[in-house]
């Protein structure tokens, strides 16, 4: 199968396109490099990879690479940590629509034209950010209120750009909603800012890389964002591309969303006890909690059994795994200053 994968230098693309690679697909990439700059892939001199630097907004430049292919995976969106849903709410809307409609408007084109079998959308947990249903199924996000925040709105708005494409032009899709994904890979944005935590100058990127460093850097007490009973699921980047690769391949997944999710629940507070104890074994934690963010979804906690029963899907990497291959990559990066 030949494959378009847009957002191919991103953090997802990191995991999913050697998953794909590693199964005998072809794929194509692109990206601008408009979020972490130029970066070297292990795969990009791999034979059956191709990669684009291109805007994902170019109709025409996504219309000439989707006609050539067999499905288009629609990973590309401005996407950052939790302080991104404030600082940047007009810009996360607009521009996540920009790409949405273009990568959209190129699939429809590619399968009026014979070529193309379906897309797959990468929605995100946010589109339940107002479900009080837990664990949550899919089909919540349609009983619910919408999400408060503009991210989780326009994610919301993904879903139903595959269901209009559906409606009127019969473009197959799959929509794929991932948990708190944790791995390697994530590096400090061109756009981040840095917001003081405590002692410690960071990006604020996600929870799992924030901690970590701020513990590496010596701080002490450890400051988190509100009480720390906050509930995630993380789950391993790799884990999710498996969940993509298996959504891509089964037919069973034509027109039908699928939570990827490892069924763990975690709190923030337990997860920095994690951390700390693999970080600074034998020294006791004490935890001094920040002034929480607007849109920080105190339950995110999905029900992950209709993607083991339909696709045979379960993430199985335990946080304590993730975080044994996670730590020394931050460790290292800090050394770089890439993070």
């Amino acid at each position: 199968m030949r494959i378009l994968v847009t957002g191919a230098a991103g953090f997802i693309a990191g995991y999913l396109i050697p998953e794909l690679l590693n199964r005998g697909h072809q794929v194509v990439g692109i990206d601008n490099f408009s979020k972490y700059g130029v970066i070297e892939k292990s795969y990009d001199s791999h034979a059956n990879y191709t990669f684009v630097k291109g805007d994902v907004k170019d109709v025409d430049q996504m219309k000439r690479l989707a006609v050539e292919c067999d499905q288009v995976v629609a990973v590309a969106a401005m996407i950052g940590g939790i302080s991104y849903f404030h600082e940047l709410a007009y810009d996360l809307l607009a521009e996540n629509e920009r790409i949405t409609a273009a990568t959209f408007d190129a699939a429809i084109a590619a399968f009026k034209a014979g070529k193309l079998k379906r897309i797959c959308v990468l929605s995100s947990s946010m589109v339940f950010e107002s479900v009080d249903v837990f664990p949550t199924p899919e089909g919540a996000q349609l009983k619910c209120p919408p999400p408060l925040s503009t991210y989780g709105f326009q994610k919301l708005a993904t879903e139903y750009f595959a269901k209009g494409a559906f409606e009127q032009y019969k473009l197959p899709y799959t929509i794929i909603r991932p948990f708190n994904c944790v791995g390697i890979g994530e590096r400090r944005a061109k756009t981040d800012k840095a917001i003081l935590s405590g002692n410690i100058k960071l990006a604020m990127s996600h929870v799992v890389p924030d901690l970590v460093q701020k513990i590496l850097k010596g701080q002490d007490p450890l400051h988190i964002l509100g009480s720390g009973e906050q509930v995630r699921h993380y789950t391993y980047g790799g884990d999710l591309a498996t969940g993509i690769r298996m959504c891509i391949e089964s037919e069973k997944a034509v027109n039908d969303d699928f939570n990827l999710s490892t069924a763990e629940s975690t709190s923030v507070r337990r997860l920095a006890e994690v951390i700390w104890k693999k970080l600074e074994p034998g020294k006791p934690l004490t935890l001094v909690s920040d002034k929480a963010y607007e849109y920080d979804v105190q339950r995110r906690v999905p029900d992950v059994s209709k993607a083991k029963t339909v696709l045979g899907y379960e993430a199985k990497t335990s946080l304590s795994e993730m975080l044994d291959e996670v730590i020394p990559w931050i460790r290292g990066q800090i050394t770089l200053g890439n993070i």
